[in-house]
């Protein structure tokens, strides 16, 4: 049975990776992160359905307690750099909070430059843990094929912090086309 997942796994991966073939940017265009197909080493951090009941940062930052299983939907960004280099962590933005247009004069919308009033109590982090539960050594940008305003749906547990801070611990993450 071994040697039978062992040959069936690689045409998993490649199931995986010919129905994302047809999925490109909203205006037609393919971005280097499109190209990014789940392969065998990111697929296991890759959601294959989107996890049900989600809520915005902020109605969870509202409610949730230490330790809690939540499940939150984000927008990437909150910063002018939302990822944390060689980790697999970043800043979810809740989506009602707008982002910035780029007729409003900002070279960078995701860092929601003009409404960052609004970012504290409507973001938090994700970081990517392993089945040990340790942070994931490899930049999420490229290991989940995501880019700053993807937006995402993350289970995990949460971390607060007495400031009020979010920080999601989770093992996969799902990414809405």
């Amino acid at each position: 049975m071994l040697k039978l997942v062992q040959k069936s796994a690689p045409l998993g991966a490649l199931a995986i990776a010919l129905a994302a073939v047809g999925c490109g940017a909203p205006d037609g265009d393919v971005s280097a992160t499109d190209a990014a197909a789940p392969t065998v080493q990111n697929a296991a951090y890759l959601a294959p359905t989107e996890p049900e009941g989600a809520k915005g940062v902020g109605a969870v930052k509202e409610t949730v307690e230490d330790g809690e299983e939540v499940t939150v939907v984000g927008l990437i960004g909150g910063d002018r750099a939302p990822f944390v280099d060689g980790l697999a962590a970043f800043t979810i933005v809740d989506p009602k909070v707008p982002y910035c247009a780029a007729d409003e004069g900002c070279p960078t919308p995701w860092d929601y430059c003009c409404q960052q009033d609004k970012v504290p109590a409507n973001s938090a982090t994700v970081k990517l843990v392993d089945e040990n539960g340790t942070l994931v050594a490899e930049n999420a940008k490229s290991l989940l094929g995501v880019d700053e305003l993807t937006e995402v749906v993350v289970r995990g547990t949460a971390e607060k912090d007495d400031a009020g801070n979010l920080s999601v611990l989770a093992r996969q993450v799902y990414v809405r086309n």
